[in-house]
């Protein structure tokens, strides 16, 4: 599926600069590495707790479980990488127009539009397979449904609607769930708490950059919250999401996953996460604000996720 593109007025971009990156440098850079590692960060956390909420499991994973753990993790890292790569295809126009990413491979011209889609049909030609022939079905199918969700209707859809946000949190919330998947070969209440845990952090994750961003998302013409309704209605959207987040990491206690470390863990992140996105709804808050929840946010997702796995 290609994305439809509206008629735009052309800016004024950088030349290439002398030395540019090479093809290989390139190809990782539509990627998008280092979101790729933070989702596999949190496949390995689901992978994690799944092992220790099961007695059954020794401590020391067997050749076979080694070898079906690393297959989830290299395919999960490749289907990553092919969601961003494709990503990346279809919003080549609209990332010429924003600044955090008119210095893009394809925006900037220094790779060709026909490549970038062949690396990223590939890595997706690779990484579901792997997944369902190596590790599990189900992970597979997972993979594959974030896999199509992000490209084929979360990334045509930013132009068109607000709720494409939550559309691709989905497939954002899905890598936990893969790690649960890759251990027990089914879908579990602890795992689809963790999904639920990554889904609702998204949203005012997100909301934190469109607020900071909204020019940039303005000029490119996709639809952000803060851009169609204003203010107001998006720290209000904040602060709910906030309240269902805390209480979905709260729950993940009473689904046995964490101990009385994590339970105090995430009722003092969650408060202080909330507390700080109710301070938003003050008139005098501002971009300052919302930069400081976006670092707020992924302070919190670390520790979160850190105290999960030091308590299993």
């Amino acid at each position: 599926m290609t994305a439809h593109y509206e008629p735009m007025v052309a800016v004024d971009r950088p030349a290439k600069p002398p030395g540019h990156p090479g093809l290989l440098a390139d190809l990782v850079t539509l990627t998008k590495p280092r979101i790729t590692l933070m989702v596999v960060v949190t496949m390995l956390g689901g992978i994690w707790l799944a092992r220790h909420a099961s007695l059954r499991l020794a401590f020391a994973l067997s050749a076979a479980e080694g070898a079906r753990l690393a297959a989830a993790v290299i395919g999960t890292a490749l289907v990553v990488g092919a969601a961003n790569t494709l990503n990346m295809y279809l919003e080549r126009v609209s990332d010429g127009f924003m600044v955090r990413t008119r210095n893009r491979p394809l925006p900037t011209g220094r790779l060709p539009a026909g490549l970038a889609l062949a690396f990223g049909i590939a890595l997706g030609a690779v990484s579901v397979p792997l997944l369902a022939f190596e590790v599990n079905a189900i992970t597979g199918l997972l993979a594959a449904v974030a896999l199509v969700s992000y490209v084929a209707l979360y990334t045509p859809l930013k132009r068109k609607t607000t709720i494409s946000l939550l559309i691709g949190a989905v497939p954002g919330a899905i890598p936990p769930l893969l790690g649960w998947t890759a251990v027990k070969g089914r879908i579990e209440l602890p795992g689809l708490l963790l999904f639920g845990v990554l889904f609702l952090w998204q949203i005012p994750h997100f909301l934190a950059i469109a607020t900071f961003r909204r020019d940039d998302y303005a000029r490119a013409g996709l639809k952000v919250l803060p851009v169609e309704r204003g203010d107001r209605v998006t720290r209000l959207h904040i602060v709910g999401y906030l309240v269902a987040l805390v209480a979905v990491s709260l729950a993940l206690a009473a689904a046995g996953v964490g101990g009385r470390l994590y339970l105090g863990a995430a009722a003092f992140l969650g408060a202080g996460f909330f507390g700080f996105g109710l301070w938003g709804l003050r008139r005098s808050a501002g971009e300052r604000w919302a930069r400081g929840l976006f670092a707020v946010s992924i302070v919190y997702l670390v520790l979160l996720f850190a105290a999960l796995m030091v308590s299993a």
